[in-house]
């Protein structure tokens, strides 16, 4: 029996791992892509318009 609390650990995390994996692959695209799209779009916008410099006459 020791085989068998041996290879447990190992069983369940494989599990989860292929639960997680079919989590991510049903969550591509859909419904909620053009939404994510949009939040991902809007982000690198504002990303964008931090990161240009301020024109300011010093002196």
């Amino acid at each position: 029996m020791e085989y068998v609390a041996a290879l447990l650990p190992s069983a369940v995390m494989a599990a989860l791992f292929i639960a997680v994996i079919r989590v991510i692959v049903k969550t591509q695209g859909g419904a909620n892509k053009a939404k994510e799209d949009a939040a991902v779009d809007a982000a690198l916008a504002r990303a964008e318009g931090a990161r240009q410099p301020s024109t300011r006459a010093d002196g």
